[in-house]
């Protein structure tokens, strides 16, 4: 039972506030030496070795440098006016208009952060202008704004696809289906909702500048292309086979630069500032993937990874059992902790289970990355909240952020029971 009072140790250090990187690694220290001695800690260089020599890993860094190089375009705010031009006078039309602008966010940045913030500064304040329910519009930005976490190329793809040693080629080409589902069910709910209640989403009158609706559309053309334009190199190359996802995302960095330079916001402190934010938010991902590792060494050597198995394996109903209460305990966990530390903690334990029972390992990978989507938007700790507050007006309370964005984690709950339900429909049976 060390590997399991170990993994509640860990949870418990966690919740109190701790570091990531040295709760995982101090705690595996502390039982790995008491329950095997100083002799098991002689592998983990042979560990380490094996990480900085992962190819797949090296896309993580380049895919976060095209996403901070894009948000320092101000390419969200471009977009975000062309769109509320265009669909503004429809009554629900600028919530559309984000859902929408975050979804092409999420496929040329997969910064869900930066979209969250982007979208709070601009549409927030106009959706409140015209009179659109506080709840709704928060809910609206948060849940566009998570659509980076399953709309390729995600980070937790390529993570996901390291730990469970799928292509991330097929996880983004499996990931497509299901993010262009939630778009269209948040747009649905979207217009529903204007629908039978005229004042939660109101139409905004038409503002005659002097430009005509050709003219509008052409604006929205011009800034919709550039980015489309990242979104079929990067993508493009890898479903055609031209690219690795790790040569991709290289293209996707020389083209996030060539935008800069089209937007007239290249500069080299831009450059250096981008290349700086980069290497902070790497060095983050590796610290806890080293603490991590380390983890999962002391947890496997300690007999824990045999407990979890014999536990899964004996379940009820088999396969849909291991598979429903996996999903339940990823959801839970996300309230809590990032979907880094549960992508390297607690995945790797699932997998074998998963292999051992027969289970498609891309269809399981998917499920993961949906639900994991869920944890952006779950209180106490869900960051994309946390990120609408503090860029939110004054007038906008927490509860009416929270009020709005369980709607989106019920849409998304939905999508997760379907894709579990029925594979075939997303392609993934």
């Amino acid at each position: 039972m060390v590997g399991i009072v170990m993994f509640l140790v860990a949870l418990l250090l966690l919740l109190l506030g701790f570091p990531v990187a040295f709760t995982f690694g101090g705690v595996a220290l502390i039982f790995g030496v008491w329950a095997e001695g100083w002799e098991l800690f002689e592998f983990m260089p042979f560990r380490i070795f094996n990480i900085m020599h992962n190819v797949v890993l090296m896309a993580v860094p380049l895919f976060i440098f095209m996403g901070i190089v894009l948000q320092k375009t101000r390419l969200a705010e471009q977009l975000l006016e062309s769109m509320g031009r265009l669909f503004g006078s429809v009554r629900g039309g600028l919530a559309v208009s984000t859902v929408l602008v975050g979804a092409l966010l999420a496929a040329s940045t997969g910064v869900v952060g930066a979209s969250v913030v982007a979208m709070g500064v601009i549409s927030l304040p106009v959706m409140l202008k015209y009179g659109y329910d506080k709840g709704l519009a928060c809910g609206t930005i948060c849940g566009a704004g998570t659509l980076g976490q399953i709309i390729p190329p995600s980070i937790i793809l390529i993570i996901l696809g390291d730990v469970l040693g799928i292509p991330v080629g097929d996880l983004f080409q499996a990931a497509i289906i299901p993010g262009v589902v939630l778009v269209g069910i948040y747009v649905v709910y979207v217009l529903g909702i204007a629908w039978v209640n005229r004042d939660a989403a109101p139409a905004v009158p038409f503002k005659d500048d002097g430009s005509t609706r050709k003219r509008q559309y052409l604006n929205a053309l011009v800034a919709i292309l550039p980015p489309l334009a990242l979104i079929i190199v990067v993508l493009g190359s890898i479903f055609a086979g031209i690219a690795t996802p790790t040569e991709s995302s290289a293209l996707g960095s020389v083209g996030a630069i060539v935008l800069a330079l089209v937007y007239r916001k290249f500069s080299w402190k831009m450059l250096f500032d981008s290349a700086m934010e980069t290497v902070k938010i790497t060095a983050m991902v590796f610290a806890i993937l080293l603490g991590a590792t380390a983890f999962s060494m002391t947890f496997t050597y300690t007999g824990g990874d045999t407990i979890v198995e014999d536990l899964m394996t004996q379940l009820p109903g088999n396969e849909w059992g291991f598979l429903i209460l996996s999903m339940l305990i990823i959801m839970l966990l996300g309230f809590f902790i990032d979907f880094v530390e549960i992508s390297f903690i607690v995945v790797p334990i699932l997998a074998p289970i998963a292999e051992t029972l027969g289970i498609n390992m891309l269809w399981f990978a998917i499920l993961i990355a949906m639900n994991l989507q869920t944890s952006f938007l779950t209180p106490p700790f869900g960051f994309s909240p946390f990120y609408l507050k503090g860029v939110a007006p004054p007038s906008v309370r927490t509860i009416d952020i929270y009020r709005g964005v369980m709607p989106f984690i019920a849409m998304q709950v939905a999508v997760v029971i379907s894709i579990l339900v029925f594979p075939e429909l997303y392609g993934l049976s």
